[in-house]
């Protein structure tokens, strides 16, 4: 292995430990963007973590605790690129202790990972021919095994276009929200307080995190929010085609609270749209391009009573007139 090869898998063990932190702010988002687009190795390290992660949850739960539950022994506070590399090593015997078979077996595990940067959009085929299609800034883990094909939307939003195949359910873990299907097409987003379910053709049912009794059975046209804390909403009739138009490079709200708007915004944008308070909860309509989210600053002023200022650091914020 070549330096440039050890230093590439050193940042991709740092930046798969920064992404899972929870006080991740924008400008280490952008980072991270930057350095996954600079090099292709980048990419190829980083998927590699990431499938080693989703292996480690394919070993049986008694069989971890063993590879777990070695003799902890005090060490001195490693280097940043010993750390680093001693991160890459654990996973890979953690995954390698349990089983080679959980590498190798083709229905064992199809581990795939999915990042994409500001502004991408990118189609996904798996091996069973189901596609997905990922929005901007969307991070996504797939794990097929024998009895169920498992993605992981761990941010971000995605259509999904699903093979039938009644022995092998398609389950969607996204927030608090869990998505069960055997085959259909259906829309997921994951967004910072919720996680937003619409369906455009087939059947699905969404459950949370409050049981069988609170999942929610779902036809074509309908919709529902799942909540941070696992609560499942009622069912409503949406415009699919509004919430899909994504792929198309559009931006389409139709009476939308304008928090919700700026959340959306924000994925096409270097910083997060900020909005006040005093006016998240003004209702939205327009048509925007996605590539031009300027222009729809430049208009919000001029249909709801608010204006737009730009903040020190260079982000922007929408505030009552």
């Amino acid at each position: 292995m070549t330096n440039a090869d050890c230093r590439a898998r050193d940042e991709a063990a740092y930046w798969f430990s920064r992404n899972r932190d929870p006080g991740q702010g924008d400008e280490d988002r952008r980072a991270f963007e930057a350095w996954l687009a600079a090099d292709a190795s980048h990419r190829t390290e980083y998927q590699l973590l990431e499938r080693l992660w989703s292996a480690a949850d394919l070993i049986p739960e008694q069989r971890l605790r063993e590879l777990c539950s070695a003799e902890v022994r005090p060490m001195p506070v490693p280097s940043r690129r010993r750390f680093l590399q001693g991160v890459l090593a654990a996973a890979a015997s953690v995954v390698l202790a349990g089983g080679v078979t959980y590498l190798f077996d083709p229905f064992s595990l199809r581990g795939e990972s999915y990042v994409t940067a500001l502004g991408e959009r990118r189609q996904v085929t798996l091996a069973d021919g189901s596609t997905l299609d990922l929005n901007g800034r969307t991070r996504v883990t797939i794990v097929y095994s024998a009895n169920r094909r498992l993605v992981r939307l761990e941010a971000g939003e995605a259509l999904f276009s699903v093979t039938p195949d009644e022995a092998r359910p398609f389950v969607v873990e996204a927030g608090a929200g869990r998505v069960t299907v055997t085959g259909t097409r259906f829309n997921v987003r994951h967004g910072e307080q919720d996680v937003r379910v619409a369906v455009e053709s087939g059947r699905v049912l969404v459950a949370g995190g409050q049981g069988a009794e609170a999942s929610r059975p779902l036809l074509a046209g309908d919709g529902v929010r799942v909540a941070a804390d696992g609560a499942v909403g009622p069912v409503q009739r949406i415009d699919i085609a509004a919430i899909t138009a994504w792929r198309q490079g559009k931006l389409v709200f139709n009476d939308v609270p304008l928090a919700e708007v700026a959340e959306q915004v924000s994925r096409y944008r270097e910083k997060t749209l900020r909005v006040a308070p005093e006016v998240a909860g003004l209702r939205f309509s327009s048509v925007f391009r996605a590539d031009d989210t300027n222009a729809l600053l430049v208009a919000l002023p001029r249909i709801l009573p608010v204006k737009v200022r730009t903040l020190p650091d260079g982000s922007n914020e929408i505030i009552p007139f």
